[in-house]
């Protein structure tokens, strides 16, 4: 019993060990998410509580309060996206992808007039009360005046004076971030045409409710289809 009481003693203080080794990498990451630092104490201190827990149950039939398994450290660095050699050592994450979420929602405009208003009314809004607003001339400029307004979203055109139509959303894995400098400000289809190397993951049509089909609570109806 002398022997399991120091080898107890032993494991308890490797808990404590680990469990400051962990508390201080949390504090060095500031609140960073997927630090390998953080990463690499919380499974060390997790096989120290398991460790002990083991060592305590054989003992004297007693268990902790800490519901853990053990993790393999190896198997914890490829959970990571780590290349880890004799347990140290970290490489770039093999996985990078960037992703790209493109959308288009198209709108009929009942009244021209109406939408003009109401976009000259959101542009006097944001501009001094010494400055000369301008105009609202053409409903392309409404759409833009109501959009920079609002927090850019389509949410933003969600007014009487737009009524929605049909629309869609594509998400695709690609090669390269946008590069806005690669395009002119006038370019308004290049940012958004497909290259060769563009994966398309699924696309989600968006179909709006008629007044009279259903439930007034629900504003689309969202249909998606993978590829």
């Amino acid at each position: 019993m002398t022997d399991q009481n120091a080898e107890l003693d032993v494991a308890l203080d490797r808990v404590i060990e680990a469990a400051r080794a962990h508390l201080a990498a949390v504090k060095a990451a500031a609140g960073r998410i997927d630090d390998d630092d953080v990463w690499q104490a919380y499974v060390d201190l997790n096989n120290a509580s398991f460790a002990y827990d083991e060592k305590l149950l054989d003992a004297f039939g007693e268990v902790t309060p800490w519901d853990v398994e053990s993790i393999d450290p190896d198997e914890a660095d490829r959970r990571f996206g780590q290349v880890a050699e004799d347990g140290a050592g970290a490489g770039a994450d093999p996985y990078e992808q960037v992703v790209s979420v493109r959308q288009r929602r198209d709108y009929r405009v009942p009244s021209v007039s109406a939408l003009l208003r109401v976009a000259e009314t959101a542009r006097r809004s944001s501009v001094p009360d010494d400055e000369d607003a301008g105009p609202v001339e053409s409903v392309g400029e409404a759409v833009l005046e109501l959009l920079q307004a609002g927090d850019g979203s389509l949410a933003s055109l969600d007014v009487p004076e737009l009524e929605p139509l049909d629309g869609l959303l594509t998400v695709t894995e690609v090669a390269e971030p946008l590069d806005l400098e690669a395009f002119d400000d006038a370019d308004g289809s290049g940012p958004f045409a497909p290259v060769e190397t563009d994966l398309l993951v699924g696309r989600l049509d968006e179909h709006p409710f008629m007044p009279d089909e259903d439930d007034h609570d629900h504003d689309h109806d969202h249909a998606g289809h993978h590829h």
